[in-house]
């Protein structure tokens, strides 16, 4: 039978694979249990495909275990092979160990690291894996790994057409040391990951298996997928970041509120922490009155609160409603400088740093010619940063935002020519 923590798993198809589940399950309804997850510091940030396994963790820390954050400050120098079609480019040690510092700071927004038996763990795998010998290594722990189980895993069997390195061969290993590691540290008896890591995970189970004839587990979660076949986590500026330098709170909500209806109740299960009975009525919603966008609005609001704070909600949420209704003007520069952040936006050079505004609606593609755009301003149907335009002289510097009609918006940023 489900212990709660994994039935809650279950009801939000978190579950991609699980080791021995009834064992599994039976483990963790005995005591609280130590599980890890590995972030490899490939980026200076995390994205949101990172949340998964993150709140996964936080899951866990809710139930009453303890979660640990790997860091991987070692395996990041070797290059995971998992869903990579060639060989990745290997960082310098310093580059690593910076990326490595900025997500130890990043994690920490999301579990409790400083109170009770539960307090998480933050731990970096260069700590141990720097200090191995070569020779002791591969007798002690290469012996418990067959080269046939080892190529017919699928992050390596993908890559034997294209090639692999021997560097990228052995990361199993090390991820797998790095289980064995963290259960004789801290009794770490559970991993979890990203569906693509059941064959490492796998490895690490196996390990502690043969070496400490004790048992382990592994529990993997499905890849978040697009309804519509698009990668999740990308827009036309790029990834969506957890950074708020990268991707702005603003960034983030609207991320979230462009959800289309087919994907938006399973987001809500992966991303967020409200009761499934709620996810449910809003799936409803999203059936009886998909125009309101209620599901979205949730979601948008949940998930930027835990990522930036509820602060930043309120903010991203102001400026939602603002260009909303049309009315900017009431928007702070900085309120502004966030909107054209996610708003097409076209770079006008000026000699005097200065351009008309029917210019400015040549070059956003906004009025086809300076007829049709002293036509649209005659009518009334242009707004610059939220003040109507009457007059065809009047002039844009810096950065600006334009309206035309109720609906849409570009931005002008205007350079020296």
């Amino acid at each position: 039978m489900a212990t709660p923590i994994l039935r809650d798993f279950q009801q939000r198809d978190l579950v991609a694979d699980v080791t021995a589940p009834a064992e599994f399950a039976a483990h963790l309804a005995e005591a609280p249990r130590l599980i890890y997850v590995g972030f490899d510091p490939t980026a200076d940030s995390l994205h949101v495909g990172n949340l998964v396994p993150l709140l996964g963790l936080r899951r866990f820390q809710l139930a009453g275990h303890r979660p640990i954050v790997l860091v991987g400050g070692g395996t990041g120098l070797i290059g995971d092979p998992s869903g990579k079609a060639g060989e990745r480019a290997l960082s310098p040690q310093e580059q690593v160990a910076a990326a490595a510092a900025r997500l130890k700071a990043q994690v920490r927004r999301f579990l409790d690291f400083d109170r009770g038996p539960h307090a998480a763990l933050l731990v970096d795998n260069y700590e141990w894996l720097s200090k191995l010998e070569v020779i002791p290594f591969m007798r002690d722990i290469g012996k418990h790994f067959g080269v046939g189980a080892m190529v017919a895993r699928e992050s390596v069997r993908a890559r034997l057409g294209t090639g692999i390195s021997f560097t990228e061969f052995s990361y199993q290993v090390l991820q797998a040391y790095d289980f064995l590691a963290l259960h004789e540290r801290y009794g770490c008896t559970a991993q979890m990951g990203g569906s693509d890591q059941w064959g490492n995970i796998t490895a690490g189970t196996e390990l502690i298996r043969k070496v400490r004839g004790a048992a382990a587990y592994g529990l993997t979660l499905p890849l978040v997928a697009k309804a519509d076949g698009t990668k999740f986590g990308k827009t036309e500026s790029g990834t969506v970041w957890l950074d708020p330098a990268r991707t702005s709170a603003y960034e983030m909500y609207q991320f979230w509120l462009n959800t289309p209806d087919s994907d938006v109740v399973r987001f809500l299960k992966t991303f967020t922490f409200l009761p499934i009975e709620e996810i449910e009525a809003l799936g409803r919603l999203v059936a009886e009155a998909p125009e309101k966008r209620e599901a979205q609005r949730v979601l948008a609001a949940e998930v930027t609160g835990l990522v930036h704070g509820p602060s930043a909600v309120e903010e991203a949420e102001r400026i939602s409603r603002a260009l909303f209704s049309g009315d900017v003007s009431s928007l702070s520069e900085r309120d502004l400088t966030e909107a054209l952040r996610t708003i097409p936006s076209t770079r006008v050079p000026a000699a005097n740093g200065a351009v008309l505004v029917t210019e400015a609606l040549l070059a956003t593609g906004l009025a086809s010619s300076r007829r049709a755009a002293r036509e649209l301003i005659a009518t009334g149907a242009i707004q610059v940063n939220g003040e109507r335009v009457r007059d065809t002289a009047r002039e844009i510097t810096g950065r600006a935002l334009i309206r035309k009609g109720k609906t849409t918006y570009v931005g002008v940023e205007v350079t020296p020519a």
